[in-house]
C-alpha cells in the first residue's frame, strides 16, 4: 500500500477526478461537502472552540486548505512517506508525519477532532478495530471520532470505486459496520449520516440532503461517535 500511493503522489488529485469524471462535478465539490458535514459535527459536538485535529491518511494534504479557520492545530499520518513530503511542501502551517500504519505516531489523547477519510476501505478488515483502537487512544476524553466512507449501497459510488486506478483492491464497508467497530472501540453517542445525494450546492438540494441524511441513499456517509 506505501509503495501504491507513493507512485500517485503527484497526480492524485487527476486520478480522483478521472474516476469521477462520470458525475459532470469537480472533485473539489466533493472535498466541500466533506467540510460541510465536519463543520456542523464540530459545532454540535464539541461547541465553539477549534479543535485539535488529526487527519488519519491525509495523502497528499489536498483537504486541508479547506480547514483553515475551522480547526485549530491541524496534523496528519500517512502510510506514503512520498506523500507526506508533497503535503508539507503545499502546506506549511500543517504537522505532517509518516507512519507504519500500525501505530500513530502521538502520545494519548492529545487530539479534539480525529478523522479517517476515506481510508479504511484501504486498511485490511482484520486491522479494522486495531486501526479504531489507535484512532480512540489519541483522542481526548469527550473528543470526536469521524469516519467518512463509501457507501457501498450506492451504484454510482460502486462504480467510481471500479473506475479509481488504486481503489481496485479496496474493501467497502457500510455505515453500520463502522458504527460496530466504534462501539467495539468504547465510543459512545454513536451516530451516522448520508450525504452526497444531490449534485447541487444550492440551499434547497442540501434541505433535501438533510432531511433524507439517516436514508441510505447518499454516495458516501459519516459514521462518528465520542470517546
Amino acid at each position: 500500500m506505501t509503495e501504491l500511493f507513493d507512485s500517485y503522489r503527484s497526480n492524485y488529485r487527476d486520478v480522483v477526478q478521472s474516476s469521477i469524471d462520470f458525475s459532470g462535478l469537480p472533485h473539489s465539490f466533493f472535498m466541500r461537502a466533506k467540510v460541510d458535514l465536519l463543520r456542523e459535527l464540530i459545532a454540535r459536538r464539541l461547541g465553539p472552540e477549534k479543535p485539535a485535529m488529526l487527519d488519519v491518511g491525509c495523502g497528499v494534504g489536498s483537504f486541508h486548505p479547506l480547514l483553515r479557520g475551522m480547526v485549530g492545530h491541524l496534523s496528519g499520518i500517512d502510510v506514503s512517506s512520498a506523500s507526506i513530503a508533497q503535503a508539507r511542501a503545499d502546506n506549511r502551517d500543517v504537522d505532517y508525519r509518516a507512519f507504519d500504519g500500525r501505530s500513530f505516531p502521538f502520545d494519548d489523547a492529545g487530539f479534539d477532532l480525529v478523522t479517517a477519510i476515506c481510508v479504511l476501505h484501504h486498511v485490511a478488515p482484520a486491522e479494522w478495530a486495531h486501526f479504531m483502537k489507535e484512532m480512540r487512544r489519541v483522542v481526548r476524553p469527550g473528543g470526536l471520532i469521524c469516519v467518512i466512507e463509501h457507501n457501498p449501497l450506492n451504484p454510482l459510488t460502486r462504480l467510481a470505486v471500479a473506475r479509481c486506478e488504486f481503489d481496485r483492491d479496496a474493501v467497502l464497508l457500510g455505515a453500520g459496520k463502522a458504527r460496530k467497530l466504534m462501539a467495539a472501540g468504547g465510543l459512545r453517542e454513536i451516530g451516522a449520516r448520508y450525504f452526497l445525494l444531490l449534485p447541487w450546492e444550492a440551499k434547497p438540494a442540501r434541505r433535501v440532503e438533510d432531511a433524507l441524511s439517516n436514508v441510505p441513499l447518499g454516495a458516501q456517509y459519516a459514521a462518528f461517535g465520542t470517546a
